[in-house]
């Protein structure tokens, strides 16, 4: 099966009205770029497609891609790859070419539950990376793989320290502090108290760990009394021995 045969075949599938609502959910992908599949017909073609190396081989070639939905498909072969150094060579090459948060979110390789400390060294590369997607795909990883049984403090610092304008990676860094709330509330509670992260970031980060079930209503009271009113606020860091 050839790339072009793909896209024909996606667009036998094609829901336009899904294709509406997803223009609206990822303002940075023009709309013709958009075919309107759903993401369990995507998981389907990327399965049937892995069965064939000689296609994915060619397939991950070909980049940039000129739809969405190939972008997609790009992301959910990768998934598949059981082999670290592919998966991970495969990713770097991918990463410069994501346009939205979608793909970056759906970019999850199962192989990278085993292998944590390889994954590392590429994760504290990736974010230092200038490029939006590449940043929050970092942050993601940090969040989805270092907050149980392999957390780091030194983590939340990294991630403190990241000041960007995008809306996409302020938006990650708040989840990646609301997640580390619940699951890491004692280390993650000062970056809060002494208002480390930028003022935008720090009220989406209370507000996403307000709506999250696992977090105690005595927790969530307090988060409460930690929101910024105003970005002007004077910190006095004397509070406590804690620094940013």
């Amino acid at each position: 099966m050839t790339s072009d045969e793909i896209v024909e075949q996606l667009f036998k599938v094609q829901d336009t009205q899904y294709k509406n609502f997803q223009a609206k959910l990822l303002p940075t992908v023009k709309k013709e770029k958009i075919i309107g599949v759903k993401t369990a017909e995507l998981r389907h073609f990327a399965k049937e497609c892995s069965k064939d190396s000689g296609f994915i081989e060619k397939f991950l070639k070909t980049l940039p891609h000129k739809y969405f939905e190939e972008n997609q498909l790009h992301a959910f072969i990768i998934c598949n790859i059981k082999d670290f150094k592919t998966c991970i060579f495969e990713v770097e090459n991918f990463l410069p070419y994501i346009d939205n948060w979608a793909t970056t979110d759906q970019l999850l390789p199962k192989v990278f539950k085993k292998n944590h400390r390889e994954l590392l060294p590429y994760i504290e590369k990736w974010i230092l990376s200038e490029h939006t997607y590449t940043i929050r795909f970092a942050i993601g990883l940090f969040m989805q793989h270092f907050l149980d049984d392999d957390f780091d403090s030194s983590q939340l610092k990294k991630v403190s320290k990241l000041k960007s304008d995008e809306y996409y990676v302020k938006m990650m860094i708040a989840w990646y502090f609301a997640t580390a709330l619940a699951k890491q509330y004692k280390a993650t509670l000062p970056y809060l108290e002494q208002k480390c992260l930028e003022p935008w970031t720090h009220n989406k980060t209370i507000q996403k760990a307000l709506e999250s079930y696992r977090i105690s209503a005595d927790k969530k009271e307090y988060l409460r009394t930690l929101k910024i009113k105003g970005s002007k606020k004077k910190i006095d860091f004397r509070v406590r021995p804690f620094h940013c």
